[in-house]
């Protein structure tokens, strides 16, 4: 027989979950969701403006990256959970049913790299794609961390059985409840390991940051070997693990191995291709300035033909590394 715990993490009641507002109803974890994707652009904001970026810039993108971020994180589960949505008397809708949990990281990383490639390359923004994921770096740890949150409250992200006093409490109802196990089972918090490892990336990115200034995209690499080496451990012991795997690892396991050799290649590449520094969050001959937006509406308020409010440079900005046939981003 199991012996009393001193002590464990209670899951929250289901109460917890959602609740009415007139016709409506709210679900907790959809509201954590938008709350870490407010803090993410909030200090994306700040830190793209204090670079050089257009201010509320970062608002235009996101109508590009949040909806194809829940499209791929949704995707990526259905496709690496599949007998959760396409077995027998299963209703098909649930596929869509993002609020009742069921959103991968790896896949809200692809569909966001995807939407944000798409708004650095449409004619209003002309961004540099790897500046803009550098200064989404810290949001994006935090944004991950209050979104576990979600994960709390919906009963779910949890590891193998622990004896440890910080142990989380699952009820045996719970349909990803291992069968066999007693009731009062505790198990290891993974939602709150990668809280604190997220927490804990954003404290050590950003001293690595203010001490050598990586940019060109190897800010955002290092952010990938971080997180892909928390998750590779966290996905090792969770209870829950994707359907496929290879060689006996789990898909989301190897995922987080291609995060990381991901990061290695991007910080190798960009490093050889950019040793200089980075002139600017845009590409060359579009940089944008205060002044830029002055002039133009003192022109129009003249009745003059309004210039385009994009600064284009004569000469090559000292450090720009990037020559003409390396335009991209």
């Amino acid at each position: 027989m199991q012996e009393a715990l001193v002590s464990s993490i209670p899951s929250p009641p289901a109460s917890w979950q959602s609740f009415p507002i007139g016709p409506l109803t709210i679900h907790l974890y959809a509201l954590l969701i938008l709350a870490g994707i407010i803090v993410a652009a909030w200090w994306t904001h700040a830190r793209l403006t204090k670079r050089g970026g257009e201010p509320g810039i970062v608002l235009d993108v996101v109508l590009w990256t949040v909806p194809l971020g829940i499209i791929g994180a949704r995707a990526y589960h259905v496709v690496t959970h599949p007998h959760d949505y396409f077995a027998t008397g299963d209703n098909l809708w649930n596929v869509f049913a993002i609020w009742d949990g069921g959103n991968a990281i790896f896949g809200s990383l692809i569909g966001g790299a995807v939407g944000l490639w798409l708004a650095c390359i449409t004619p209003k923004h002309k961004l540099r794609f790897w500046s803009f994921a550098d200064a989404l770096v810290p949001g994006l740890l935090l944004a991950q961390a209050v979104g576990r949150l979600g994960n709390y409250v919906n009963n779910e992200l949890f590891g193998l059985p622990t004896r440890l006093p910080w142990g989380l409490e699952i009820p045996s109802t719970n349909k990803a409840y291992p069968a066999g196990l007693p009731d009062g089972t505790v198990f290891h918090p993974l939602f709150l390991y990668e809280i604190i490892w997220n927490v804990l990336g954003i404290v050590v990115l950003l001293a690595i940051e203010r001490r050598f200034k990586p940019r060109w995209g190897m800010f955002f690499g290092m952010y990938l070997i971080w997180y892909g080496a928390g998750r590779s451990w966290l996905e090792s012991i969770r209870i829950d693990p994707s359907e496929f795997g290879f060689a006996g690892i789990p898909s989301n396991v190897w995922a987080a191995f291609a995060a990381v050799v991901l990061g290695i290649v991007i910080i190798a590449v960009q490093h050889h291709r950019h040793p200089g520094a980075e002139p600017s969050v845009y590409r060359r001959g579009f940089e944008w300035t205060p002044n830029a937006d002055a002039k133009t509406e003192a022109t129009d308020a003249a009745g003059e033909t309004p210039q385009n409010d994009v600064v284009h440079s004569e000469e090559p900005v000292q450090g720009d590394a990037e020559a003409t046939s390396h335009t991209g981003s």
